[in-house]
């Protein structure tokens, strides 16, 4: 029985420990000499760490995949994990949890980002795509792709600049498209306000989400709960000022 383990750098591993720790990985092993290595696991999920000398985070393109049959599950634990141990979700940077989504690809994932800036993606196969984005490049309009892009740019690339660009242009084009569709561009837009320190402008488009009725389903679960997380957010920063 083969198995394969990624190995990824780190630039501490106590912050490296601590962080997955509060995820509700074990330590399965740890060394100190002649490298400073640990071995860590999480009920059927196992990864290895080194630590790297110059590791900036921002540059690091480490990487790997998990494939699971419990995404949501997942989802929930680590992110419960991150904000008991946190008091809350970062939205940007490392570490952080970036929100879980169904992709064009056919896969319904989330990224788990380390304070290494190692990306580590959960993710699942989907029967069918139930949140209006037809698989493939080319099928469905064009802010269905656009919004794949600007998703990748957030989630994957840590670039909302970027995405902000892209998703606006889609926005402002004159497309009919179907009204869960469009709810989850608006969700997503507000997001990147959130993300950017741009907060009346995320209040602004999470008005605008309150305006669009995309009936009740699957298919804008996430986003209903990302409006969620996203005023929750909202408040706190109000409350701290």
């Amino acid at each position: 029985m083969e198995k394969m383990i990624p190995l990824l750098p780190c630039t501490s591993i106590n912050e490296t420990l601590d962080f997955y720790g509060s995820l509700g990985f074990e330590v399965t092993y740890r060394q100190q000499a002649p490298n400073v290595y640990a071995a860590l696991a999480f009920e059927g999920i196992d990864l290895h760490f080194y630590v790297l000398k110059g590791l900036v985070p921002q540059d690091n393109f480490s990487t790997c995949y998990v494939v699971t049959d419990r995404v949501d599950v997942l989802y929930e634990r680590f992110t419960g994990g991150l904000r008991a141990a946190l008091g809350k979700l970062p939205s940007r940077g490392f570490p952080r949890v970036n929100p879980v989504k169904n992709l064009r690809s056919g896969n319904r994932q989330f990224i788990v980002i380390d304070p290494s800036g190692n990306y580590v993606r959960i993710g699942q196969p989907i029967a069918e795509q139930t949140n209006g984005l037809a698989k493939g490049p080319l099928g469905g309009p064009k802010l269905a792709r656009t919004l794949e892009t600007a998703t990748m740019f957030a989630d994957s690339h840590d670039d909302p600049e970027s995405a902000v660009r892209v998703l606006d242009r889609a926005l402002a084009l004159d497309e009919e498209v179907p009204a869960a569709l469009r709810f989850r561009a608006l969700v997503l837009r507000a997001d990147l306000a959130v993300r950017l320190g741009a907060d009346e402008e995320a209040v602004a488009f999470l008005s605008e989400v309150d305006k669009i009725d995309p009936e009740a389903g699957p298919a804008v679960a996430d986003e209903r709960r990302r409006v969620q997380d996203l005023r929750e957010q909202l408040l706190d920063r109000v409350k701290q000022t």
